[in-house]
């Protein structure tokens, strides 16, 4: 969230400037990251990086709810981009940690 309001960077249908503007508080210009896609990364690619057999098939969600924000005009790809990789790096990490106390705790 703190990321959203210090980029500042305006929706694809906002009709004002364009572009990213510095601080706002207004959600027509809180588009970067997309909050959504990195949520949605983020949990399945979790679930994929537990057991690739189970969780590669839900990595389509994810593609899915990226692909209609931006049909929505909510956010610009590089906003859902920029998101799937937080998503990822952050299922990383989650998964690295959760596999190192199941291993210490046994």
């Amino acid at each position: 969230r703190v990321v959203k309001i210090a980029t500042g960077r305006s929706r694809p249908n906002v009709q004002a400037e364009t572009g990213w503007n510095g601080p706002r508080l207004s959600a027509r210009y809180n588009a970067f990251p997309s909050g959504h896609t990195a949520a949605s990364t983020a949990f399945f690619a979790t679930l994929a990086f537990a057991s690739w057999r189970i969780g590669a098939g839900f990595l389509v969600i994810p593609l899915l709810i990226a692909l209609s924000r931006m049909y929505v005009a909510a956010h610009h790809l590089s906003d859902v981009v920029a998101a799937a990789l937080i998503g990822i790096g952050v299922a990383y990490f989650v998964t690295r940690w959760m596999r190192n106390r199941i291993e210490n705790s046994g």
